[in-house]
């Protein structure tokens, strides 16, 4: 018993570092600045131009970075999401930032489940009694709205569930289903900017349409969600 616990928090400890190496690295390497659509502007036609050499190389690369900043809950994500679309098109975009997302989402849900426990508690603790509270009521469904409409930051809706008794197999599959939307929104809104030549570019019709619809997304969430709940009363 005391080796099986021993070795539990030699895991623990050793993903921790982890953790905060990551975090660390974060800051050191200035990825926030790499991360940014300033950043992928200025070098756009180098990075399609190797893109379209490697595609599948690309593929990849991208999806296990999205899962890194999904995963280690560090800013970036809605950034990569239209970056997706501009170098993947929407439906490839999509897929990738779809699964990417929800892998990442649920990566950070263990994390705060198995590590994070005490942290999350003490920073989130009022926010944690509420979801608790909705998922006693609502269930997988609770989870679907919160994805819907962000009442909580990406992150911190998978550290506080993380905290609850919901299996891990539902929190990815709701997840999926209620990010779907909006990543679809974004992506199609990457696809847009990808095809700025100029200033003069903001004002096409497509992309002013992609930010209206990325802009109303959540008013829509808001009536289909309230349908929904009318139907099962």
């Amino acid at each position: 018993m005391r080796g099986h616990i021993a070795g539990a928090m030699i895991k623990k400890a050793i993903l921790v570092l982890v953790l905060l190496g990551a975090i660390v690295a974060y800051f050191v390497f200035d990825l926030g600045q790499i991360l940014s659509l300033e950043n992928f502007k200025a070098s756009q036609s180098e990075i399609v131009a190797a893109k379209d050499a490697n595609p599948i190389l690309y593929i990849a690369g991208f999806f296990i970075l999205y899962v890194a900043v999904t995963g280690l809950s560090i800013p970036g994500a809605a950034i990569m999401s239209l970056v997706a679309g501009a170098l993947f098109g929407v439906l490839v975009g999509t897929i990738i930032v779809s699964f990417a997302s929800t892998l990442g989402a649920t990566l950070a849900f263990l994390s705060a489940r198995f590590v994070l426990r005490d942290w999350v508690q003490g920073k989130f603790g009022e926010r944690l009694r509420a979801v608790d509270e909705g998922l006693e009521k609502d269930g997988a469904f609770y989870l679907f709205t919160l994805r819907l409409i962000p009442v909580f930051p990406f992150f911190v809706i998978n550290l506080l569930m993380g905290l609850t008794r919901i299996k891990t197999r539902t929190f990815f599959w709701v997840s999926q289903l209620g990010m779907l939307p909006a990543t679809i929104v974004f992506v199609n809104a990457g696809t847009q900017i990808s095809r700025i030549e100029s200033t003069s570019g903001l004002l096409s019709p497509t992309l002013i349409a992609s930010f209206v619809a990325l802009a109303l997304f959540p008013w829509a969430a808001k009536a289909i969600v309230a349908l929904v709940k009318r139907s099962r009363g």
